[in-house]
């Protein structure tokens, strides 16, 4: 667990590009593909399920508007991801303060070429007991 204080996230200063009341948007550095920009609620938040709604919706609108103006600039396509990942130390590539990397991508792009074209093997079938299993967590009786 992180303090405020030694959060790179809670102390960005001039690197905000975009912001609205709940949240803001900036540049990843280091970053895994060109234009990879984050998103983060301002207030010091280490699990995404703790947002309120009006920090949920505060994130959602600037990855909108992010997914829109990363299309036009690099064509191809956009990828959202948020990671929870408490076996992690905090260090250089992980922050614990929930945060959205939204990036633009293509097949020629960084990721792709080096990691994402060879990942095509891991993808297996669902087993019927899995499906059964995973279903039960989610499913209304």
């Amino acid at each position: 667990m992180s303090s405020i204080e030694e959060c790179p996230f809670c102390n960005l200063g001039d690197r905000i590009l975009l912001e609205n009341e709940h949240a803001n948007l900036f540049l990843s550095n280091p970053r895994k593909v060109k234009g990879q920009v984050l998103i983060t609620p301002k207030r010091h938040i280490e699990q995404s399920w703790e947002m309120s709604d009006e920090e949920l919706l505060a994130v959602f609108s600037l990855i909108k508007v992010a997914q829109h103006k990363l299309i036009a600039e690099f064509g191809g396509g956009v990828d959202v991801k948020q990671n929870y990942r408490p076996f992690m130390k905090q260090g250089r590539v992980k922050v614990d303060h929930t945060h959205y990397h939204v990036y633009p991508r293509t097949s020629e792009d960084e990721l792709y070429q080096q990691v994402e074209r060879h990942e095509t093997p891991m993808f297996i079938n669902l087993s019927e007991d899995e499906e059964v299993k995973i279903s039960g967590l989610f499913r209304q009786d």
